[in-house]
């Protein structure tokens, strides 16, 4: 089983091929992913990051996380390129002919996406900055790549100047995180969010850091005993599911103290049981919710139905809290 590397961690292209090779299996495939690489190689070389870092390592970067989605091959290709027009001087009519049309298109929608800018603060409009940008990507893997690009940019914002970390963190918050949300990419918005709170507000992220730090195993051990509860009702009733078992993360945390003005140790949901059913049928959902309830007692006016009313994505689930 690969591991899949997160911020802090080192990263190399042998990294890429080792996790694309848990899914990727045409050879042809792998081949034009190491000529990209090699690609990137002359095309990047001598150029800087912020950090002082061979400018590579950031498509090499944007390339793992692609493909720790998962993502098909010609959009790893388009990853690893993805700055190569805009910063190397490469011609189009260049990369058409190395590595076709469908890659350089996805590498111009990205281009046209980076260079969007924010405008005047009384004249931005977070709602129509996010339109702009779903339109303008008319192929969805244009989105996957950026929003690896701002991923790993926003885990390497610290050697920004302050005034550039705020406005980065801004458009993230404001832009990419909603997104990412409407398109049911958990992962990626849990860390974006996140890193956005680090530079916007540092003093309330860095106070329910310490906070959650302090009591981690105490939530560990209940969420692990409460996991174990509710193996045992369902195992009990003949169900097959998947559990999974989760703290809610800084910026989640933050947002209910806003928004419901309250202290943290007033909060009573930090932790988050998720009971996933096989199948399309809605009936064993609605059965262990039942199960549940039936066991617990839940709170008044916090249960929602995503079932009978699915979000615009198509989420579908049951939502209550015990």
């Amino acid at each position: 089983m690969v591991r899949i590397k997160r911020a802090g961690d080192t990263v190399t292209f042998d990294d890429v091929l080792e996790l694309a090779g848990t899914y990727i299996t045409n050879e042809k495939d792998i081949a034009l992913l190491k000529k990209a690489h090699e690609y990137i190689l002359v095309k990047h070389d001598g150029q800087k990051r912020k950090s002082g870092e061979p400018y590579v390592i950031h498509p090499i970067w944007v390339a793992y996380i692609l493909t720790s989605l998962q993502t098909g091959p010609m959009t790893i290709v388009a990853g690893l390129l993805h700055d190569v027009l805009e910063d190397c001087g490469v011609a189009r009519e260049e990369m058409a002919e190395e590595f076709g049309e469908e890659i350089t298109t996805l590498v111009e929608g990205v281009t046209k996406i980076s260079n969007l800018k924010m405008g005047e603060e009384q004249d931005y409009n977070a709602e129509n900055h996010r339109k702009i940008y779903v339109a303008m990507a008319n192929d969805i893997r244009v989105i996957l790549i950026k929003f690896a690009d701002r991923l790993h940019n926003m885990r390497t914002l610290q050697y920004m100047k302050p005034e550039k970390q705020k406005r980065i963190a801004k458009e993230t918050m404001e832009v990419y995180a909603p997104i990412a949300h409407r398109l049911g990419i958990n992962d990626i918005r849990v860390e974006l969010e996140d890193l956005s709170l680090y530079y916007l507000d540092n003093a309330a992220y860095e106070q329910i850091d310490h906070l959650l730090e302090k009591d981690t195993m105490e939530r560990k051990e209940v969420v692990d005993a409460m996991m174990q509860q509710i193996r045992n009702l369902l195992d009990s009733h003949g169900i097959k599911y998947v559990l999974k078992g989760r703290g809610k993360h800084i910026y989640s945390i933050y947002r209910k103290m806003i928004k419901k003005n309250k202290s943290f140790e007033e909060l009573y949901d930090l932790n988050a049981l998720r009971v996933i059913i096989d199948g399309s049928d809605a009936a064993p959902c609605y059965e262990v919710l039942g199960l549940i309830h039936e066991k617990y007692t839940p709170l008044p006016g916090r249960f929602k139905d995503y079932i009978a009313m699915p979000k615009p994505n198509n989420y579908r689930s049951l939502h209550t809290v015990i």
